[in-house]
């Protein structure tokens, strides 16, 4: 049986995961990104399909060249490696895609554990994210609409003043949840 892992430090990874847009110079170590991948390898998914596959990106002008494949896509272009998701789009698209968002959590609470910083990108519109799997090589089946860019967080700069157009912090579980007993 595997160790238990203590519930308040799997809250306070789940609460202090941010996203990272911003990293330093420093490479990502070999073994981090391993980590990572472990990480991801036991995901898990409908029926044990395993519905994706791995690319990790270190290469810098592909990096940019993917930054401008999604409208938040941006910071891939700044990060010195990316971990892609490609998904089997032969199989249940919707189980997939579910899947594989799945992944990606697991991806990013790895990089944290690990002091790395990251950031989901997607790849829309649809054109975009079929234009993905071929840049890197590969062929259908695969469909690459997510990529995790990973690194260690810069120094974040002072905020600037004023109000943010974004609302921020996070709902209450009473206006979250509806409960039908």
């Amino acid at each position: 049986m595997p160790d238990p892992v203590d519930d308040h430090e799997l809250a306070c990874a789940v609460k202090g995961l941010r996203a990272t847009r911003r990293f330093a110079p420093e490479p990502v170590g070999r073994a981090e990104i391993r980590h990572v991948l472990e990480a991801a390898r036991w995901t898990g998914s409908a029926r044990n399909r395993q519905p994706w596959r791995f690319v990790v990106v270190h290469d810098r002008d592909l990096l940019g060249r993917l930054s401008r494949l999604g409208g938040y896509a941006g910071h891939l272009a700044g990060a010195p490696v990316a971990i892609l998701l490609a998904v089997d789009a032969t199989l249940s698209r919707d189980d997939a895609e579910f899947d594989a968002g799945r992944c990606a959590q697991n991806i990013m609470l790895a990089a944290a554990a690990q002091g790395l910083g990251s950031c989901p990108a997607s790849f829309f519109p649809a054109a975009n994210a079929d234009r993905v799997a071929p840049l890197v090589g590969l062929d259908e089946p695969w469909r690459i609409r997510t990529a995790i860019s990973l690194g260690h967080p810069a120094t974040a700069p002072a905020p600037l003043p004023g109000r943010s157009a974004l609302p921020s912090g996070r709902l209450s579980l009473d206006e979250l949840v509806t409960e039908i007993p």
